[in-house]
């Protein structure tokens, strides 16, 4: 009985394992082979999820680490079949595979896949020249001074920076994976109060007598559980701090940035929030219903939302919604208010999935009156960490019609944020900007970039030699001293070092590098 038994446990496995092998088999056997050429194919099945990437754009060696990651969409697998390692463990992997993002079966033939494969391997070059600079970045910033804070975290993860009005201060946060920490420096920089916090700290928006901070989850890094928070915390009194409050807004997928404003016209400040999730994620916007909650409309439903700015974009009296998306299928895109909480999309720009979109801001650059955007782009963290000719910072002018026209590029390797201000006072528009990945090697000082305004669109670009001091990923712009004019804050974050890095700021930065630093402007 027992070899009989065992002898039908043997059929059974040998014709499971029969089963399976034919069964992968007809996975690619039943997708008839396509006429096209290796370009058609990837303009078709690649430009579904973002901007055609043509093979020149990367050499053989990247193409050979990406083209595995692109066949992971389309159901292509080296073992034939789906592997779990494609899934981070708990909520946010099963989110990942109930999105169906890598899924079970292969959408084209294996034979179209080759060709696919073929087009860019054949097509991309061996190596690709790394940008050079025509001219030099003057060192020195013209009407700002250097100060750097006694006080900091080390080694820094500075996760956000906020000058506060009124001579306040500054707030920053600081990131490790099982502290952190809220802390506010004094206008002379020492340590006023630190709060622990559960999890990370990414954006501040302070109301009359509220504190509207937004929490990322359990560190910055890629993730697609929804472990952000809205909290809302009052102040002390007279007293330093703020009183822990309640959790405004749950459950947000990896937010990165916050806008607030009146949406629905019925005086009630909503929320629109940037949760860039990983691979899913979304953009959503938060109705205020009066009665200390908020429900919840989803705009996109994709991720990368990284910047938000609410504006009325057609002098309707409705306000609309200004988008950066990165991720993938990056652009711009307006989110005209049709009123009754309804929104209209249109995309504005389209950027390839290369550029690393980092931070938009809008501003009249010509004094049309019509708003003009400044785009950034610089992320250099993913699977092409090499230096991009197009990485920068952008000025698309606005003909008024919410058609753009880029009308100005500065080149500036890992660009990851530029602020708009009229920072010598002399009527014009000026823009500070950071780099998370500069060429450390050949340009430090590209860490830090100041664009003075000459007119027409030209800029002198300055720096200043402790540009390289820390690792700057986060900055913020206003009047700390309240004196009239505008001071810059920026943060460093130095969890992990520069790829290649044989300069030896990185073991500085962990040792000494501050957590913040200070370019007060003293133009007054």
């Amino acid at each position: 009985m027992r070899q009989r038994l065992l002898f039908c446990l043997l059929l059974y496995l040998l014709f499971s394992c029969t089963a399976k092998k034919q069964d992968d088999k007809i996975q690619f056997d039943d997708i008839p082979v396509s006429a096209l050429s290796g370009k058609q194919l990837s303009m078709a099945h690649c430009s579904r999820c973002h901007a055609f990437v043509s093979p020149d754009l990367l050499t053989k060696t990247y193409w050979r680490d990406v083209l595995p990651v692109m066949g992971h969409r389309m159901g292509i697998y080296s073992g034939g079949s789906r592997p779990d390692s494609l899934f981070d463990a708990g909520l946010s992997g099963s989110i990942v595979r109930e999105a169906n993002i890598f899924p079970e079966r292969p959408i084209l033939a294996l034979a179209d896949w080759r060709k696919i494969e073929n087009y860019y391997l054949e097509n991309s070059p061996d190596t690709i020249v790394p940008p050079l600079r025509k001219t030099k970045i003057r060192i020195g910033l013209p009407n700002f001074t250097y100060k750097e804070p006694s006080f900091s975290h080390r080694p820094s993860l500075t996760t956000m920076v906020k000058i506060l009005p009124d001579n306040q201060g500054i707030l920053f946060g600081d990131g490790k994976s099982r502290r952190n920490i809220l802390t506010c420096l004094t206008p002379d920089f020492r340590e006023k109060y630190s709060m622990r916090l559960e999890s990370t700290p990414i954006h501040f928006h302070e109301k009359a007598n509220d504190l509207y901070l937004t929490t990322i989850g359990k560190g910055v890094f890629p993730t697609d559980a929804p472990n952000g928070t809205l909290l809302r915390f009052m102040k002390n009194g007279s007293e330093p701090g703020y009183t822990a409050g309640t959790i405004a807004i749950p459950n947000l997928r990896r937010p990165v940035f916050m806008a607030y404003g009146d949406l629905t016209n019925d005086g009630l400040e909503d929320v629109v929030a940037c949760e860039f999730g990983n691979q899913t994620g979304q953009l959503a916007w938060y109705a205020n219903n009066g009665r200390g909650g908020y429900d919840k409309r989803i705009l996109r439903d994709k991720p990368g939302a990284s910047t938000a700015i609410i504006k009325d974009a057609n002098n309707d009296g409705l306000m609309d919604i200004y988008v950066l998306m990165a991720q993938g299928d990056e652009g711009i895109f307006l989110y005209e208010n049709q009123g009754s909480g309804k929104f209209q999309e249109k995309r504005l720009l389209s950027f390839l999935p290369l550029n690393g979109s980092q931070h938009m801001e809008l501003a009249d650059f010509n004094k049309d009156g019509f708003d003009d955007i400044v785009y950034v782009c610089g992320d250099n963290a993913d699977k092409t960490p090499t230096l991009k000719k197009y990485h920068g910072i952008y000025i698309f002018l606005n003909d008024g019609k919410s058609n753009f026209r880029q009308s100005y590029f500065y080149q500036l390797n890992g660009a990851y944020k530029a602020l708009v201000r009229d920072y010598d006072l002399d009527g014009d528009l000026d823009i500070a900007a950071i780099s998370f990945f500069p060429d450390y090697l050949r340009y430090p000082e590209e860490s830090f970039i100041y664009l003075k305004n000459k007119g027409n669109l030209k800029f002198d670009d300055y720096s200043f030699s402790e540009s390289s001091k820390g690792r700057w990923a986060v900055m913020d712009a206003g009047d700390m001293d309240a004196d009239g004019d505008i001071d810059l804050v920026l943060g460093s974050f130095v969890y992990f070092l520069p790829q290649g890095d044989t300069t030896g700021l990185g073991k500085k930065w962990l040792s000494t590098g501050p957590s913040v630093i200070v370019l007060e402007n003293t133009i007054r």
